[in-house]
């Protein structure tokens, strides 16, 4: 099993559904935009937390509707979606489609997740959302502003997602920690790689100090000694450039 036959899974679960073909069709094109996503590391992680298969396929497909939920809501937001011919109509269906297939699915005796790690991470994902509106106000981005919404919309998002899928493992307990310092590496690499405004805009004094940050968290990633976060450090640690002492 891999990222990709959590896709599979993910497809049968949707087909399940029984939806009008017009709506099954949106739904698809939403998970097709966001895969693989993090399908691979889901598999990975779930499986170094020693999940049975089919836990594991239950939640990483659970967690991959809420994150197509959430990438679509982020794409929306800055006006990327591009992939249906009218987004304000269609979009919103969609995330409200995934947002609750994402809840049943977490919810349903196959992913054995208890209430109080599903209620966790669901407040998790709610207080991570709360920057988004911030971001899409932001005038002048400074170091610690562009800190703030990078904890809320990556650092807590993953912090949520990891909640879920370690719970009543012996990974549980550094969920919420690992989470949140994988979602900050990966959230200052791909603005760099990208080029986005909240990194280039920042003055070099605000850039250096926010690289001195995700580094910080890539090397706290490292002291975990993870497998299931070493793609995932490959390649993060080769992007961030190296701060001057």
């Amino acid at each position: 099993m891999s990222g990709g036959a959590l896709y599979q899974e993910a497809l049968r679960a949707l087909r399940r559904l029984e939806l009008p073909d017009v709506s099954e069709r949106d739904v698809l094109t939403a998970m097709e935009e966001a895969q693989p996503g993090p399908l691979p590391l889901f598999y990975e992680a779930g499986a170094e937390a020693g999940l049975e298969r089919g836990v594991l396929v239950a939640r990483g497909v659970g967690l991959f509707f809420s994150f197509c939920a959430g990438n679509l809501a982020d794409d929306l937001i800055d006006g990327d979606c591009t992939y249906y011919a009218s987004p304000r109509r269609d979009g919103p269906c969609v995330q409200f489609l995934l947002q609750n297939l994402a809840y049943a699915t977490l919810a349903e005796p196959a992913a054995r997740v208890p209430m109080v790690a599903l209620a966790e991470g669901a407040r998790l994902l709610s207080v991570a959302a709360g920057p988004q509106a911030q971001e899409v106000r932001v005038r002048e981005w400074t170091a610690p502003v562009y800190r703030r919404v990078a904890e809320g919309i990556a650092g807590l998002q993953w912090a949520a997602y990891l909640r879920v899928l370690w719970a009543d493992t012996r990974l549980e307990g550094r969920a919420v920690a690992v989470g949140q310092a994988l979602g900050v590496a990966a959230h200052v690499a791909e603005d760099i790689r990208t080029r986005d405004a909240r990194f280039t805009t920042l003055p070099p004094g605000d850039q250096d100090a926010v690289v001195a940050w995700a580094r910080s968290a890539a090397d706290a990633l490292r002291a975990w000694d993870l497998r299931c976060l070493d793609a995932a450090l490959r390649r993060i640690e080769p992007i961030l450039p190296e701060v001057p002492s």
